[in-house]
C-alpha cells in the first residue's frame, strides 16, 4: 500500500520553523510534500475532513488543531511519532470509511497505533472496520454524551452510526462500553439495550462518584471512539452537541492518559469538533490538543503487561461457595493494576482457555466476601 495516495499534505504554515525548538512538532515526522518512513514509528497521527455524516459540520478545522497540538512542549520519554496529514475524502462517505479501514489496518499491521482527528462521529465505522482482518473478537470504549444508536433513515448518520456497529457482518465486536452519557440527553432504554446486549455503560454521575472505576473499562478497550460532544461547554464550545454539563476538560484528559497506558489499545479516534463553534482563541482545538498530548503521554509508560506466568505479578485464588468454586486474580508488581480469570467454555485447542478481565482491588475485596463480581459474570456470559 502506497500510503502517500490515501493523504493530502498538511497545510505549508505549519512548517516547524515556525515554532520553538522544544515544541513537539520538532519531534515529529510530518507529511510536508513527501510521505516519511513508517519504519520505528510508534503512532500516527490523521486528519479527518469527511464532515458529511454531520447535519451541522462544514470544516473539521484541522489546521487549528495541528497548531495548539505542535506548539506544546515534548514532554519526557521517547516516542516515535508521524503526521501523515488529512485523508483525500472517497465519492462517498462509505468509500472514506473504507479508506480508513485499509489505512489504520495497514498501521496497525506495522504495530502503529492510528490517532484519527476531526470529522463526524460515524467515521468510528472505518476505525472499527480496520480490526475486521485481525481475526479476533474486539472492544470498543465510546465516550460520549448521548448513545447514538438510532435507526431511522432521516436521522444523520453520526445519531445512528452504533447501530451499524452493533451489526456489521461479519460479528466481531466482543464488548461495549459507554462512557459519560447523561441521563437526560438518552431514552430511558437505551441503557437497557445495551445490558440485554451483555454490554455496559457508565453515566457521568456515576463517574463522578470514583473516576478511578473507569480504569479497568478503559484498559479493557482495543478502539476508543471520542465524541467531543460529552466534555463541558464551558471547557470545549466547539463540540457540534456541546452542552453545558459534562466532563470537565481535566477528566477528559484523564480518560485519554488511561488509554495511552493501555497495552491492548490500538487505535483512537477524536470526533465533532466543529470549529464555527470555537472561541475565536480556538480553546477547544487546544482541548483537543491537549487530550493528544496526555494520550501520548500515557502511551510512553506502557508497561508491556501481557505475561501473567512471570514473576511481575502476584496470584491471588479466592475460593466460593458458589458456582464458580474459585476465581483467580492477578496482581501488577510494576503497576498495582488488576485481572481477574474468566474461564473460556469455547476455546478450541490448548489456547484461549481462560480470559483475562481487566478489574480493580474492589471485585477481589467482592470475591472474598463470597460473592461473584458483575465482570466476571457479564464477561462469563458473553464467552
Amino acid at each position: 500500500m502506497d500510503l502517500k495516495l490515501f493523504f493530502n499534505p498538511i497545510d505549508a504554515s505549519l512548517n516547524p520553523e515556525n515554532f520553538d525548538s522544544d515544541s513537539l512538532i520538532q519531534s515529529i515526522y510530518i507529511n510536508e510534500n513527501k510521505m516519511p518512513s513508517l519504519e520505528a514509528i510508534d503512532i500516527a497521527i490523521i486528519g479527518l475532513s469527511e464532515t458529511s455524516g454531520s447535519a451541522n459540520i462544514n470544516d473539521a478545522g484541522l489546521k487549528y488543531i495541528r497548531q495548539k497540538l505542535y506548539s506544546l512542549k515534548k514532554g519526557e520519554g521517547m516516542c516515535n511519532i508521524i503526521d501523515l496529514g488529512n485523508l483525500r475524502n472517497g465519492p462517498e462517505r462509505e468509500e472514506t470509511y473504507k479508506r480508513i479501514q485499509a489505512v489504520c489496518h495497514r498501521l496497525m499491521q506495522k504495530q502503529i497505533l492510528p490517532i484519527l482527528i476531526g470529522g463526524s462521529h460515524d467515521l468510528d465505522m472505518g476505525q472499527f472496520m480496520a480490526y475486521e482482518e485481525e481475526e479476533k473478537m474486539v472492544s470498543i470504549l465510546n465516550v460520549d454524551s448521548r448513545f447514538d444508536i438510532v435507526n431511522k433513515a432521516h436521522y444523520a448518520a453520526n445519531q445512528s452510526h452504533l447501530h451499524k456497529i452493533f451489526t456489521h457482518e461479519p460479528n466481531y465486536l466482543f464488548n461495549y462500553t459507554q462512557l459519560g452519557h447523561q441521563s437526560y440527553l438518552v431514552n430511558p432504554g437505551a441503557p437497557k439495550v445495551l445490558d440485554q446486549l451483555g454490554f455496559s455503560s457508565l453515566r457521568l454521575g456515576a463517574m463522578r462518584e470514583n473516576f478511578r472505576r473507569v480504569e479497568p473499562l478503559i484498559r479493557e478497550a482495543d478502539m476508543l471512539s471520542f465524541d467531543l460532544s460529552a466534555v463541558q461547554k464551558m471547557y470545549c464550545p466547539g463540540a457540534d452537541h456541546a452542552e453545558v454539563f459534562g466532563l470537565t476538560g481535566e477528566e477528559a484528559c484523564q480518560i485519554m492518559w488511561y488509554a495511552g497506558m493501555n497495552d491492548k489499545l490500538s487505535s483512537v479516534g477524536i470526533y465533532e469538533y466543529n470549529p464555527e463553534k470555537d472561541t475565536e482563541d480556538r480553546q477547544s482545538a487546544m482541548v483537543i490538543a491537549t487530550m493528544v498530548w496526555y494520550f501520548i503521554e500515557g502511551f510512553k509508560n506502557r508497561k508491556n503487561e501481557k505475561g501473567f506466568q512471570t514473576n511481575d505479578y502476584v496470584k491471588y485464588v479466592v475460593a466460593l461457595d458458589v458456582n464458580p468454586e474459585s476465581i483467580v486474580f492477578y496482581k501488577s508488581r510494576l503497576s498495582d493494576k488488576w485481572w481477574m480469570e474468566v474461564p473460556n467454555v469455547n476455546h478450541t485447542g490448548i489456547y484461549d482457555r481462560n480470559y483475562m478481565v481487566p478489574c480493580d482491588h474492589s471485585d477481589y475485596i467482592e470475591a472474598t466476601k463470597g460473592e461473584v463480581p458483575e465482570r466476571w459474570i457479564q464477561t462469563f456470559s458473553k464467552l
